[in-house]
């Protein structure tokens, strides 16, 4: 744990090599990446951390101020403490967030992985205007059944990532926990939104970049992150078969493969 002036930072790391800096997305903590670290054994040094609102990470971010540099200064501060320069890997909401970490430049990265990152900005910056009305309907239903007092209107926002049922083949544990965060969620829209995410500062990011969809992830998803390769210089770019949002827990084993390739590569200065 980190104690900050501004609230406590999940912290945790275990193992040796290359250090890997796993954030994982919304409604979730480090522990998602155990099926990651598994497929690893002990190739590298693995820190794990948790977002602003879940976990032991103290929440700093408020309805009237949801500005994702609340994120990014806790993330930037998790950088610090690894002491080096660190392969920065971030899933959905952490992927974002990661991203902008990179495109802030603060602290040192040897490489960054994207796992499916929500940039639904960069859909409309690019004029994606369905794609990004389809985040828009999804999330606007769901922000409006949660405040008329459905408990479980998270439900609508990760089937629509995973695919119907998705939410409901989860364990009662991970449901529960799902619903409870919600509000945090809801705020991780809100930081999102409030990003310019344009192709213009993607140009400018030059750190050795993986980025990652499924085949069957939602459309709006997948042309998000195909629009993020796009836009960064010189990234890799793959497309996992019958993967979808959640494929850090369904195709670990694809996932951290293709993870621990990206590392090698990098450390190699390929």
């Amino acid at each position: 744990m980190i104690e900050d002036e501004r609230g406590r930072i999940d912290y945790d790391e275990s193992g040796s090599g290359p250090t890997v800096v796993l954030v994982p997305g919304s409604c979730s903590t480090g522990a998602a990446w155990r099926p990651i670290m598994a497929e690893w054994g002990t190739q590298f040094r693995c820190v794990t951390t948790s977002l602003l609102g879940y976990g032991g990470t103290a929440e700093r971010r408020t309805a009237l101020d949801p500005s994702i540099a609340h994120e990014t200064d806790a993330l930037e501060a998790v950088i610090r403490r690894a002491g080096e320069p660190v392969h920065l890997v971030g899933h959905s909401f952490g992927g974002l967030v990661s991203l902008v970490v990179a495109l802030r430049k603060q602290v040192p990265l040897a490489s960054l992985v994207i796992v499916e990152a929500p940039a639904l900005e960069l859909l409309r910056e690019k004029g994606e205007h369905r794609h990004y009305g389809a985040f828009r309907q999804m999330t606007d239903a769901y922000f409006a059944a949660f405040e008329a007092g459905d408990k479980e209107a998270i439900a609508s926002m990760i089937d629509f990532y995973g695919g119907a049922g998705t939410y409901a083949s989860w364990p009662q544990r991970v449901r529960a926990y799902a619903m409870e965060t919600t509000r945090t969620n809801i705020i991780d829209w809100a930081s999102a939104r409030g990003y310019r995410l344009t192709p213009a500062a993607l140009t400018g990011l030059n750190t050795p970049t993986l980025i990652m969809t499924g085949t069957a992830s939602h459309p709006a998803a997948r042309r998000a992150n195909e629009l993020l390769s796009e836009c960064v210089p010189g990234s890799a770019f793959t497309i996992i078969d019958g993967a979808a949002h959640f494929m850090i827990a369904t195709h670990a084993d694809e996932v951290g493969r293709l993870i621990a390739q990206h590392v090698h590569r990098a450390e190699a200065g390929q």
